[in-house]
Order: C-alpha cells, then sequence, then structure tokens
C-alpha cells in the first residue's frame, strides 16, 4: 500500500472521489486517507463530506474497525435523523460484529417502512447463509426475485444455494433465467451442463453434452466445457439406451475432444503424455 499521508486534503478528497466513480473499494487506503489527512478536515468537504463519510464507514466494516464506523454513523444521524439509508449501515454494523439476531430486526424494520428498497433484503439474505441458514436464505431470496426479478446475482445466489441443499433441478431453473438474461455467456451454459451432468441419467447427460458444445462455441478456450464434451460423450457412448448410429456419433466427439485436449497440453507434453492424459480422463468427474 502506498504512502498517502503527504497529500493535501484537496488532493486526498478528489482520489476518494476518483475511487467512488470507479466503484473502487480500496478499504485500506480510504482508511490511510482518512486517519491521516480527512479526519480532521472534514468540515472543508462542504456538501461531499457526507459521501465521504458513507465510503470511510463501508472500508471501516471491511477492515472492522468498529470505533471508525460509529463516529461515520453519528455523524451521518445527526444529519439524516430518519434516513434509511444510514440505519442500513448500524445493521451492517451489527452483522460485523456477528450480532446477527439484532441485525435482522433492524433490517425487518427496514423491509416494513420500503419494501422496494432491494439493500436491506440483500443484507438479510446474507445474514442468514452467513448463519448457515439456507432454507430460510432461500425463502427470503425467492420472495426478494418476485419483486426484483431483473438481478442477476440475486439468481446465481439463489442457485449456489440450491446447489448447496442439492437441489438440482431448482439450481437449473436458476441458471436457465441467468442464461435468458445473458445468453452468450459461455460460463452460465457451462454452469448449466455442470448441473445437469451432476443430476445424471441418459436424458440429462444428453441435455449437459448440448450446453458444453455450447459453451465451447461461444469460448474455443473453455477447457471445463471440453472436458465435459469428452465426459458426457463417453458417458452416452457407454449406455445401453444408445442407439448404433448415435453411439459412432459419439465416439468420434469423443474422439475429436481428445484430440484437442491432447493439443491444449502439447505446451507441457514432457509432463502429460498421450497416455497419461487418456489414463487421467478415465477418472475425472465434472464437481
Amino acid at each position: 500500500m502506498n504512502d498517502l499521508s503527504n497529500l493535501s486534503w484537496s488532493e486526498a478528497r478528489d482520489l476518494l472521489r476518483t475511487w467512488r466513480d470507479d466503484n473502487d473499494r480500496r478499504s485500506e487506503e480510504v482508511l490511510q486517507l482518512w486517519k491521516s489527512v480527512l479526519e480532521y478536515n472534514l468540515n472543508k468537504l462542504g456538501g461531499e463530506k457526507f459521501s465521504v463519510l458513507e465510503q470511510v464507514c463501508l472500508a471501516a466494516l471491511d477492515c472492522y474497525q468498529i470505533p471508525t464506523v460509529d463516529y461515520c454513523i453519528k455523524q451521518l444521524s445527526n444529519e439524516f435523523p430518519s434516513s434509511l439509508r444510514v440505519k442500513k449501515y448500524y445493521a451492517m454494523r451489527l452483522e460485523a460484529q456477528e450480532c446477527y439476531d439484532d441485525a435482522l430486526t433492524v433490517l425487518d424494520s427496514l423491509i416494513k417502512k420500503d419494501e422496494t428498497n432491494n439493500a436491506p433484503r440483500k443484507r438479510k439474505i446474507s445474514i442468514l447463509r452467513a448463519q448457515g441458514k439456507n432454507v430460510e436464505a432461500i425463502k427470503e431470496l425467492t420472495e426478494y426475485l418476485k419483486i426484483f426479478m431483473s438481478d442477476i446475482e440475486g439468481w446465481q445466489e439463489l442457485s449456489d444455494l440450491y446447489i448447496a441443499e442439492q437441489d438440482y433441478n431448482k439450481a437449473a431453473f436458476c441458471v436457465e433465467e441467468l442464461i435468458l438474461h445473458n445468453p452468450h455467456n459461455h460460463l452460465l451454459h457451462q454452469r448449466y451442463a455442470d448441473i445437469r451432468y451432476t443430476q445424471g441419467g441418459y436424458d440429462n447427460v444428453e441435455l449437459a453434452r448440448g450446453y458444453y458444445c455450447q459453451a465451447l462455441k461461444l469460448n474455443q478456450n473453455n477447457l471445463r466445457a471440453l472436458y465435459g464434451v469428452y465426459l458426457t460423450s463417453s458417458s452416452i457412448a457407454a449406455s445401453p439406451k444408445c442407439t448404433a448410429q448415435k453411439k459412432k456419433e459419439m465416439l468420434k466427439l469423443v474422439d475429436w475432444a481428445l484430440l484437442e485436449i491432447k493439443k491444449r497440453y502439447s505446451v507441457v507434453k514432457d509432463t502429460f503424455t498421450d497416455n497419461n492424459i487418456e489414463e487421467r480422463l478415465s477418472v475425472l468427474q465434472i464437481s
């Protein structure tokens, strides 16, 4: 971390403004600027001091500097005594100290006052997950997504929670929603394929193969998708449900995928020989 203590108060203010505009957290640097330059020059900032106080409050939460958090919340509360936003910072302070029940009480009051405010709802879900209450977190997140249906991060979080609970059908549904929002993201197609492959069964593996192929089509450098093509094609070819014609096609795809994998490892051919690549792939599983 660079020494920022020699900056003037105006240079420190401009630097913090740049970080805010760039959405650059830089918590340790923010606290260094605060303690060495801005804490005693706060009134020189004019109306911008409240934005700086919020920025410092978040940085102090990241670094668990509770006295600094308390100072910022007090200053903000004095200026905005009825602000729901300031009360959210207080809930985050309680959360940082693992006073989860108290934090949830504050967040519930914020949600009751403004049901369209997504920030306290997200904090509540985070707390429930931190407590290991996945079922309650799923319930809250499901209700949240009924209101904020376009929240991509929310669908991603819900998918993770369902996977943690081994509810793969619902996890797959969440990823389907993500693909609808961003159909050209190869990682989403790969994730969906991973889930279907994990579920197992001929139909799911067949579906997984298609999505691995799509992920590979969108990004030819996606080696995990290439492994997925190899594994799913091998599994389909070995299934008694597979017809002779289908088996022939799958074996061609297996050979192609294996050849492509060998090409990717050709730069380290002294470590990965043809024989041990095939041996490694024979025991490889997507997880």
